[in-house]
């Protein structure tokens, strides 16, 4: 919380000459857009971006139409998206280092959180140009609220690999952090997802939410297994989707030796020994080590056999 005489606020005064339409101070300004709901979208959000002198956007459509909605003027709009180049970055810091204001927007939410912008963000700052944000929407953030889930600790993953080997060993990777989860994932890709972290995880508990701020927003909660059986009955959902992943039981008890095997057994049935060992390992606290000498076992095979 900011205190009353805190220097760095501004004053009421300037703020209210801001929204009368005086000159925005050249920079670079990280815009946050509403991820469903356009009354998300903050009064200072709609006068940077009015005032701006460009706008640097991932899609120009879907900007002028975020535009148009909230009554905001349309100043010079160029695309910048995951396929922008050394080009384009190049023509906005000049921009920039002249003294001009440049509004940085991606389709939805806070720019740089699985979208783009860390390039521009970083050429700007090494140009010594003034970077600021203008903070909003997160679907991340917002994701992890309507959870219930353990907020004192977060990770924010993002997307995971599309190819399931690659999925299952990021998956081994996160499963020792004991912190809360959280992921984006498209609807196709859902159901093998929440089984590949059941599998890695264990039965956590998790949520995934869909939706977020629209009219049809939704919330499941289970443990993983659970909700990976239902996304698989009922086929890809529609929308915008967030999976939450509640941290490790501190307490858990090592899974006897009967349940690390059929554990085990059923992960061979669908990936490598390494993946297998990896995963398993990882959902049962067991060493890696412990883990490979029973895999060597149950595939009839010796410490010199292929992997």
């Amino acid at each position: 919380m900011r205190r009353a005489d805190d220097p760095n606020e501004r004053s009421p005064s300037s703020k209210r000459g801001e929204a009368a339409g005086t000159a925005l101070a050249a920079g670079l300004y990280i815009v946050a857009t509403p991820i469903g709901n356009l009354g998300d979208i903050s009064r200072r959000a709609v006068t940077v971006l009015s005032q701006a002198d460009l706008i640097a956007a991932e899609d120009t459509r879907t900007t002028r139409r975020l535009l148009s909605a909230v009554g905001a003027a349309a100043p010079r709009i160029v695309r910048y998206d995951d396929h922008a180049g050394d080009a384009e970055r190049r023509k906005l810091i000049e921009a920039l280092k002249n003294g001009k204001s440049v509004a940085l927007v991606s389709d939805a939410g806070m720019p740089l959180i699985a979208d783009p912008g860390l390039k521009l963000v970083r050429a700007a700052q090494g140009a010594g140009v003034k970077v600021t944000v203008v903070p909003g929407p997160s679907a991340a953030l917002a994701a992890l609220a309507l959870s219930g889930l353990p907020s004192d600790r977060f990770l924010f993953q993002g997307f995971l690999p599309a190819k399931q080997g690659a999925r299952r060993a990021a998956l081994a990777e996160l499963a020792s952090i004991p912190a809360t989860l959280i992921f984006f994932e498209s609807p196709h890709r859902l159901a093998a997802s929440l089984a590949d972290m059941a599998l890695a995880l264990g039965g956590r508990a998790a949520a995934v939410v869909r939706e977020i701020t629209k009219l049809f927003e939704d919330v499941r909660r289970g443990p993983l297994a659970e909700l990976a059986a239902a996304f698989r009955e009922s086929g890809p959902p529609k929308g915008e989707i967030v999976i939450v992943v509640g941290p490790p039981e501190a307490d858990a008890a090592a899974l006897a030796e009967a349940d690390v095997e059929a554990e085990l057994t059923a992960a061979l049935s669908r990936m490598s020994v390494r993946d297998a060992v990896a995963a398993v390992a990882a959902a049962t606290g067991r060493r890696r080590s412990q883990v490979y000498a029973l895999a060597l076992r149950l595939n009839g095979r010796t410490a010199r056999g292929r992997d």
